[in-house]
């Protein structure tokens, strides 16, 4: 353990004042003398904490409404020197200033001002903070003599090492400050990523709402990505790679990445890949649903009156892929619901909530993974990232929507108003399947999926093959368009009736003309769903 920088002072301006006042008078007890800010001084006076005001010793009052409070040798120069060095304390003395031992600064609330709905450009400017950053760096910066602390979490284990040695010992005031260069770098990459959004596409008014955004967004010049720790996982995607769960730190209310587990096992990095698949499919439907994904891919798909109904359907679409499975539901569970989910072997079950009495049905499957996730809200937030060898790999999320009643007709026949609906229920599943991607559905529910096979033909084998029920009738949807007409011909020998495809082959004549031979109807979205 080394000497803390000088007297015990300390300097606290916080934004955030929960448990400021209990930390003011512990610290004043422990014998600290404390300076601070307008609002966080009034807090402490207001509780009955001696503390004395920046300005008072400053010699300069706050000006520009608040904008310079702090910004003054006086605190930079008592934060910032290191007294180690005779040149550095000789400084000090000169110009009349004292050193601090402690600084504890947490900052303008940004994220929550800039995501509040319509909030104006100049509000979001307001809460960019520029004295706490700086006099947090300072600290940070200095921490050899200085403890800086940002986070109220962390009040009480600095108390309790205060009181029982004194002083912060050197690898907590180093520990400290490595945090408080990640909280400075989270807040600024806020700032940039709030900034950049308002620029997208065009030029922002200070003094009106954010303009609408651009049909693609503008893309960062650089990209940082802020994430914190969620859990570590007991391995990777397989037992000899580490894993764990990082979140953004932006508001993830309503995502896997927030949800609350209720009961179960310990959650696997592939558990939470095959989570979020399920959660972001259920999502894309307004009626009950259920989504049952194994290895990132839908197995099986249904709407219907209840969520039991929805359950039914899509166990019913691949009964053998379900064994093992994730599903997840779009409303709250009730009771019916669970029970037929428990009727078969799940690894995990995800829903926005879940009745008191269907807690008490899947309880009784005490391996059963169980979240709760809350209402989703904006599942696709933010960019789509991947990494690749020597860097990333950067997109805005895919959240094309096609009206189908909209799409273009290039048969002969028409599809039929029932049809239409199936196509549109196959194409909202397509889109969450693995290129290539191939859905046959009904209205309600998929009877074969084909994913992720090399030809696209192939993927309709496969989800012919799939099929437990006459394809006669159904619906056919693609990720992407048909190279050839073979895939068309496979579907019609099948029985399918209507087709929804993206359209854009060189050979799109050869496919539409196999349509018409068998009396298919097909339907070009000019929309494509690729998913690698």
């Amino acid at each position: 353990m080394t000497r803390q920088a000088g007297k015990k002072r300390a300097l606290l301006s916080v934004f955030d004042k929960t448990g400021v006042v209990d930390l003011g008078r512990e610290l004043c007890t422990l014998g600290y003398t404390l300076l601070s800010t307008g609002g966080t001084a009034a807090a402490l006076k207001d509780a009955g904490v001696p503390v004395v005001e920046i300005a008072r010793y400053t010699g300069q009052p706050e000006i520009l409404e608040g904008r310079v409070k702090t910004l003054h040798p006086k605190v930079h120069g008592g934060i910032l020197a290191d007294l180690a060095k005779e040149s550095h304390r000789a400084d000090l003395t000169r110009s009349g200033i004292e050193p601090f031992a402690l600084v504890i600064v947490n900052l303008y609330p940004f994220r929550e001002v800039a995501a509040r709905p319509g909030a104006r450009l100049e509000e979001v400017i307001e809460m960019i903070d520029v004295g706490g950053p700086a006099m947090v760096r300072a600290a940070a910066k200095n921490h050899r003599h200085v403890g800086v602390v940002v986070d109220p979490g962390d009040y009480e284990a600095v108390l309790r090492e205060l009181r029982e040695g004194g002083a912060l010992r050197d690898e907590t005031r180093f520990a400290l400050a490595v945090k408080a260069f990640a909280h400075t770098a989270s807040y600024d990459a806020a700032i940039r990523d709030e900034l950049n959004a308002r620029l997208a596409g065009t030029t922002a008014n200070v003094s009106g709402a954010l303009p609408a955004p651009a049909a693609r967004p503008v893309l960062p010049g650089r990209l940082t990505i802020e994430a914190r720790l969620v859990q570590e996982l007991r391995y990777g995607e397989n037992p000899h790679q580490g894993g764990a769960l990082y979140a953004d730190t932006s508001d993830i209310s309503g995502t896997v990445a927030a949800a609350r587990q209720l009961q179960g096992k310990d959650l696997s990095f592939n558990n939470i890949v095959d989570l979020d698949a399920a959660w972001r499919a259920v999502n894309e439907f307004d009626r009950p649903a259920a989504v049952i994904v194994k290895h990132n891919n839908p197995c099986g798909v249904g709407v219907g009156a209840s969520l039991k109904d929805a359950f039914i359907k899509a166990r019913q679409g691949d009964p053998t892929s379900a064994f093992g499975g994730i599903v997840a539901f779009n409303r709250t569970l009730d009771p019916p619901a669970a029970s037929e989910a428990v009727s078969i072997f799940l690894e995990c079950l995800i829903a926005p909530g879940y009745e008191a009495a269907a807690r008490d049905v899947l309880a009784e499957k005490k391996n059963l993974r169980v979240m709760e996730a809350g209402p989703a809200r904006d599942l696709f937030r933010g960019l789509d990232v991947r990494r690749v060898t020597g860097g990333y790999l950067v997109q805005d999320w895919d959240t094309a929507v096609v009206d189908m009643t909209k799409a273009r007709v290039v048969t002969k026949r028409r599809p039929a108003t029932e049809e239409l609906r199936a196509l549109d229920f196959a194409w909202r599943v397509a889109k969450h399947v693995k290129s290539n991607a191939i859905v046959l559905a009904l209205t309600d529910r998929t009877i074969g999926i084909g994913a992720g096979q090399m030809s696209r033909v192939d993927s309709v084998r496969l989800a012919i093959m799939k099929s437990l029920v006459p394809v006669k009738g159904a619906v056919m949807a693609s990720d992407a368009f048909f190279p050839f007409r073979d895939g068309i011909d496979e579907a019609a020998r099948a029985g399918v009736a209507a087709v929804a495809q993206p359209g854009g082959s060189l050979k799109d004549s050869e496919v539409i003309a196999a349509a018409d031979e068998r009396g298919m109807a097909m339907v070009f979205t000019d929309v494509r769903h690729f998913r690698h």
